[in-house]
């Protein structure tokens, strides 16, 4: 039977929902996204109460802050079993959740802020860190009478915390308490010290909250494919931004191959790595493929229309963008330049890469040995350099005149002499029907500029 300082909660007709979900190992991106995702779930299935199974020797300050900001958007009932150590971050969060078990050896605090490498960090810093630590607690606190206290004695070795007449903690140590030393009771009337109860399971725990049978939990597993995506979330800008370049290549090369395979994949990891980090649902992804549709009309079926190729290619990004905006169910989008800031970054970098790579391919693959590598030479009919050198030879020499067939917005059709081409617009959009004169030839298509008859 586990040391407890409240009774079980009164016999209810339908069983409590309860998730529980695992915060172990350093305080980390990774546990940001697993319990970023398991809240979002929780509000979305109208769960009653989240437990918090932890175990962690603490982490990084700033995603600290934002899972305690997490926590305040849930509803229900929040607390966390401490199974077997809530040290430095990890009393932080705890502390933001309403309830706090332990485990006859668990343990919680020594809450110093310090650097990721162990070093101290610069006072002015340190202190501006602990201040609003200290203001995000009271505000989470105000209905528990020590945990404001307490909490500031985990991080400041300088505070003594004191109850009455006796000391708790001296000034010169942090504070760590034990399980026991957490329901000490004190003040009038009597109250523990910080915790709600020491059980040997969640399973305890929740018999004594609830009564026998009068909960079901719905646990939160990560499973081996998820740790992978979980970890290649990471790199996801670098994915997109290879993705995006190896599409870029599979459009420029004959036939389809491995560009076109590499892109669709490292697309496809890009989406699962930020689905898994509780980042994007089904519709962004509808959202990307209809973009790509729609670009392929404009290349196959309508070149030159633009109208298409821009709905295409905003849909592409747009959904680029929404797979990595922080949403919560139930919540109003806030259009803020703060949502949009972090997306935007990575996007950035995503296009600089592919921007970059389309650059280098325009100016060292084409002939390239790894061209004639990558690029299948039977079934395009024989060599690409050959391929490339008898279509350009027949190609209009610069100078040569004709007439659009279809508008270049900037890219359409012209003919030249009986015969039809592709062609792009040196400088602004001509209409169908004007007159033309080619400027330039690349990659089997013709540079053409407006000319008066």
């Amino acid at each position: 039977m586990g040391l407890h300082a409240e009774e079980a909660a009164p016999v209810v007709d339908d069983k409590i929902d309860v998730y529980v979900i695992p915060i172990t190992d350093a305080i980390s991106k990774p546990n940001l996204y697993i319990l970023r995702r398991g809240l979002k779930e929780a509000i979305e299935n109208e769960v009653d109460m989240v437990i918090l199974d932890m175990d962690t020797p603490g982490g990084r300050v700033d995603y600290t802050i934002e899972m305690m900001e997490m926590l305040a958007k849930f509803e229900g009932i929040t607390a966390t079993y401490v199974n077997d150590d809530a040290i430095s971050a990890g009393s932080f969060i705890a502390a933001a959740t309403q309830e706090i078990y332990f485990s006859p050896i668990g343990k919680i605090g020594a809450s110093a802020v310090i650097q990721g490498g162990g070093e101290d960090v610069p006072e002015t810093a340190r202190m501006k860190i602990e201040s609003y630590l200290r203001a995000n607690i009271r505000v989470i606190t105000e209905d528990y009478p020590f945990r404001s206290d307490v909490v500031r004695a985990m991080l400041d070795a300088d505070f003594e915390l004191k109850i009455g007449e006796e000391v708790i903690k001296p000034a010169g140590e942090l504070l760590t308490l034990t399980a026991k030393e957490a329901m000490r009771e004190y003040g009038e009337p009597l109250s523990p010290l910080l915790g709600k109860g020491i059980y040997e399971s969640v399973e305890e725990l929740l018999d004594a909250r609830f009564g026998e049978g009068k909960y079901e939990i719905r646990d939160f597993h990560l499973s081996y494919s998820e740790e992978i995506a979980k970890w290649m979330s990471t790199f996801a800008p670098a994915l997109m931004g290879i993705g995006l370049l190896l599409l870029f290549l599979e459009f420029k090369t004959p036939g389809f191959g491995i560009f076109g395979i590499g892109g669709i994949v490292l697309i496809a990891i890009f989406f699962a790595s930020q689905y898994i980090a509780g980042l994007a649902g089904n519709e962004a992804v509808l959202f990307f493929v209809l973009g790509v549709i729609l670009v392929l009309v404009e290349l196959f079926f309508f070149p030159g229309s633009i109208v298409f190729g821009l709905a295409g290619l905003g849909l592409i990004f747009g959904s680029l963008m929404w797979a990595m905006v922080d949403v919560w169910p139930n919540e109003p989008i806030d259009f803020s330049l703060e949502i949009f800031a972090e997306p935007l970054v990575n996007m950035i970098f995503g296009v600089a890469i592919a921007v970059c790579g389309a650059l280098l391919f325009g100016r060292f693959f084409q002939g390239s040995f790894l061209e004639r590598r990558l690029v299948l030479s039977e079934s395009a009919g024989g060599s690409s350099a050959t391929i490339r050198a008898d279509r350009e030879s027949t190609l209009p020499s610069v100078g040569t005149k004709g007439v659009a067939v279809t508008d270049l917005f900037p890219s359409g059709r012209v003919e030249i002499r009986g015969t039809r081409y592709e062609a792009r617009s040196a400088l602004n959009s001509i209409d169908k029907g004007a007159a033309v004169r080619v400027v330039k030839s690349s990659d089997f298509s013709l540079i053409v500029e407006e000319v008066e008859e």
